[in-house]
């Protein structure tokens, strides 16, 4: 009886959902209307000096670290999935390690390993016979080159990710029907294999290029003029607010191709074998083919995590030795950091909760504006694929409106003129966050959301409890687990987020982030390196989690 009662239809759940989703996209909207009223002077100025150089580069590094984070990815998730070595199970969830370590990091860590006086080029030299770098010095890190080498090998895992479960999935009987038709090995992996694989290397690639496309203190660090660096001067250095959103408005262009390499990815997965029997049985590799494979897979952990990580201890544990204990803002830093982190987690979390309740019920109640809503929690979405510094200049306008509204009640009503309510405080980096990282919260929820049988809430609503008493007493406690997983994965983000933080920020305000971005920008290294070791321990829990779900599908 109860799946014949049609669920009532509440319309505050909808228009709350679409509040969010025209919150996420106000300010692409704000970023096109200024974009393009601004003055053509500014467009002709770019396009002759600014635009040329930044998206020659921007493109160059997104074509390389797309290519390098392709063959690291596949190549390690095929060498751990087909084949049996030395340290194979550890390094099957080790791969995933340099997530935790955001790019910037990797790039303030190698400038001072690969410095010509660091340690790397002076043990070269102590082995060549040469007395100091004027006689042998290996190639600048800071350049192109370098930035492709190192955003490579920190991205690479968002492939490896999802191209090592298609291929834990994939039958072994077409591997071993193409063997049998005299097909080689390497032959196999090349017409078999890889091509079933491509929808999983397609969303990899993807998302490694927004990560690349939303940084800005590798590029920077590393003396690459990208688009990203450009909003950033543009902005700041030049005092050029119309022209930083010219430029913004340029790699939404960018960011729209990578959003529709993505979606038709996700698109043609549902073309992978679904008919398996059993899986890849790996074959045993011993002697000096062991040791080379397990060499093989582990370099990109050495390149990606355990160095950088290593020298950020050493580092950290010489400036304690030294100091005694960390200065006085860089523990403000940190709370600052925390504070901001844990109240962006908050919003998103209910941000993302009320967006993927209204797409339920509209969806159960069969309400006649539900695609509406559905194509809202499609919008709320897509602010993962907004670089830090678009979403900034985008959101600037939208927080100098509800500032000066917000103005203008409060002296209505008789009281002084609050100030920048939004802009001089935190609350634009919370705003900014939540905006950013909602994808994570909505994706988290639905996942949550259908595992949960629709009898049990038709249940409940025969027994005459509303819509909210449904989600509070039934669908909270089933989703604790769901919304404990993606709670920690936006709060790690938040910590990390640096291009956004850098432009929205108050006065005075700094967290780890954008502490580390001073240090390294003023050649310091010391108490830059602190705050980066404290990002990666922090960045370190969801990796080990999502290392262990990964172990648990790959078994499956």
């Amino acid at each position: 009886m109860a799946s014949t009662i049609k669920p009532q239809h509440h319309p505050g759940w909808p228009l709350a959902a679409l509040f969010i989703a025209a919150c996420v996209l106000a300010p692409v909207v704000a970023l096109g209307w200024f974009a393009m009223h601004g003055e053509a002077g500014h467009w002709a100025h770019l396009l002759e000096f600014v635009l040329p150089t930044a998206l020659r580069n921007t493109v160059l590094l997104l074509l390389g670290v797309g290519i390098l984070a392709a063959c690291l990815g596949v190549g390690s998730a095929w060498l751990v999935t087909a084949y049996d070595f030395p340290l194979r199970a550890m390094l099957s969830w080790a791969l995933l390690l340099p997530l935790a370590v955001p790019t910037y990091i990797v790039a303030f860590a190698y400038l001072d390993i690969l410095h010509p006086l660091g340690p790397i080029q002076t043990l070269v030299r102590d082995l060549l016979g040469y007395d100091s770098p004027r006689q042998f010095r290996l190639p600048d890190l800071r350049s192109l080159p370098g930035a492709i080498f190192l955003l490579g090998f920190v991205l690479y895992p968002y492939v490896y990710l999802s191209t090592r479960i298609m291929f834990s999935t994939q039958s072994a009987s077409l591997l071993e029907a193409a063997r049998t038709l005299g097909a080689t090995g390497r032959s196999t992996f090349f017409r078999v294999a890889l091509p079933m694989a491509r929808p999983a290397i397609a969303v990899g690639v993807s998302l490694a290029l927004l990560e690349t496309l939303n940084d800005i203190g590798a590029s920077e660090f590393l003396g690459v003029q990208t688009l990203t660096v450009s909003v950033y001067t543009t902005w700041i250095t030049r005092n050029d607010l119309a022209g930083a959103a010219q430029i913004a408005l340029a790699m939404l262009v960018i960011v729209a191709a990578l959003v529709m390499l993505e979606r038709h990815g996700r698109r043609r997965q549902r073309y992978a074998d679904t008919q398996r029997t059993r899986n890849i049985r790996p074959l045993g590799l011993r002697g000096g083919a062991g040791v080379l494979a397990c060499l093989l897979g582990s370099l990109p952990v050495i390149i990606g995590f355990i160095a950088p990580a290593l020298y950020l201890l050493d580092a950290t544990l010489t400036r304690l030795h030294q100091v005694g204990g960390v200065s006085e803002q860089l523990l403000r830093s940190a709370g600052n950091t925390l504070y901001v982190a844990l109240a962006a987690t908050l919003l998103t979390v209910i941000c993302g909760l009320i967006v993927a309740w209204a797409a339920r019920i509209t969806r159960q109640a069969r309400a006649s504006k539900g695609w509406l809503v559905r194509t809202g929690a499609r919008i709320a979405t897509s602010g993962y694929a907004l670089p830090g510094t678009v979403l900034a200049i985008g959101l600037l306008m939208p927080f100098i409106f509800v500032d000066r509204l917000i103005a203008h009640l409060w002296t209505m009503l008789g009281h002084a003129d609050p100030g920048l309510v939004l802009m001089g405080s935190s609350a634009a980096l919370v705003v900014a966050y939540a905006i950013r990282f909602l994808a994570i919260s909505i994706g988290s929820v639905e996942a949550g959301l259908a595992r949960i049988p629709p009898s049990m809430e038709q249940a409940a609503r025969l027994l005459g409890e509303r819509p909210a008493g449904v989600l509070r007493r039934i669908h909270l406690p089933l989703l604790r687990p769901a919304l404990g997983a993606c709670a920690l994965l936006i709060f790690v983000d938040a910590m990390k987020e640096l291009s956004a933080t850098l432009l929205l920020r108050p006065v005075n305000f700094d967290t780890l982030a954008t502490w580390l971005y001073a240090e390294a920008a003023r050649g310091t290294y010391e108490e830059g390196a602190i705050a980066a070791l404290a990002i990666v321990i922090a960045g370190l829990l969801p990796v080990i989690i999502l290392a262990r779900t990964q172990l648990r599908v790959t078994r499956r």
